[in-house]
């Protein structure tokens, strides 16, 4: 069953990928935000769509939830806007190398911490090794 999720995460890796290259020239067609706010608008429907026909949980729960777990379509428009800026100046891989890192490194901070309402999984040298590598890399691979 681990190999399945782990499938389906590189799945939407690729998706994100695409999305990625695709968003960018949207944008450089129509303008930066403009393109996030289409790329979110077409999301909003699809995800509207696939709630109406399969959804089995209960939107109205959402008075009950704490308010700050409702900034995820914030940090959302905030990525796919970030995207769609960098992508066409540095490329999609320079965007991804950074954005991975970036991810990597709030995730290991999060996991270390056990933050908001996490399970804890502490950082160790071989971890921290790992994640200052990844640093390098963005280096690296940035070199002319």
């Amino acid at each position: 069953m681990k190999w399945m999720y782990l499938l389906m995460s590189i799945a939407g890796g690729v998706a994100i990928g695409i999305q990625a290259i695709v968003n960018g020239g949207l944008g450089k067609k129509v303008g930066t935000i403009e393109a996030s706010f289409v790329s979110f608008l077409i999301g909003t429907i699809a995800l509207l769509i696939t709630m109406l026909c399969f959804g089995k949980g209960n939107l109205f729960a959402i008075n009950e939830v704490p308010k700050w777990q409702l900034i995820g379509g914030l940090l959302g428009a905030f990525y796919v806007f970030i995207l769609v800026m960098s992508v066409p100046k540095i490329g999609v891989t320079a965007a991804f190398f950074s954005i991975i890192a970036g991810q990597i490194l709030i995730s290991a901070i999060i996991d270390h911490f056990g933050l908001f309402g996490g399970q804890t999984y502490p950082l160790n040298i071989k971890k921290a090794i790992a994640i200052l590598l990844m640093f390098g890399s963005i280096y690296l691979y940035n070199q002319k």
